[in-house]
């Protein structure tokens, strides 16, 4: 490399990896899971761990699949779960996170919800209630005029 090389970056450096995207070969992610690769050719049958694939069918792992080795790793030998007790925690902890992320998604509609009905209440209040909408989803109008009194 070149005193010049040394100054630019490359445009790809310093970008970060997303979470779940296949970067690794099967033999770079057992290496970073501290495993044999047979040992995750056997998870992924077991469907403990479901890595990516090539259009050639070549397993790809995610730094997030890399984390769950580790994991299931540990269980196993820390823990002393068997595989089918890991595959069912994995299993529930998804189930949770799903749930969990159901619930931001519902937190976050009735919050834009109550945005919308405190909205429609203060126009009907800077309009002294004398327009009323027909429906809160349309733009229809209601005028209401009292009626002159009969003598």
């Amino acid at each position: 490399m070149t005193a010049a090389d040394a100054g630019r970056e490359r445009p790809d450096a310093g970008r970060a990896v997303a979470e779940d995207a296949p970067v690794f070969v099967i033999s770079v992610a057992a290496e970073l899971a501290g495993m044999h690769a047979q040992t995750l050719r056997q998870y992924d049958r077991l469907g403990l761990v479901r890595p990516g694939r090539t259009a050639g069918g070549g397993r790809r792992y995610s730094p997030r699949d890399v984390a769950l080795l580790r994991e299931v790793q540990r269980l196993s030998q820390e823990d002393g779960v068997n595989l089918a007790g890991i595959k069912r925690i994995i299993d529930l902890e998804s189930q949770v996170e799903a749930l969990h992320q159901r619930v931001h998604e519902l937190l976050a509609d009735l919050e834009a919800s109550e945005t919308r009905r405190i909205a429609a209440e203060s126009t009907l209040q800077a309009y002294g209630r004398d327009l009323v909408p027909l429906r809160p989803s349309t733009s229809a109008l209601v005028v209401w005029r009292p009626r002159e009194q009969q003598r």
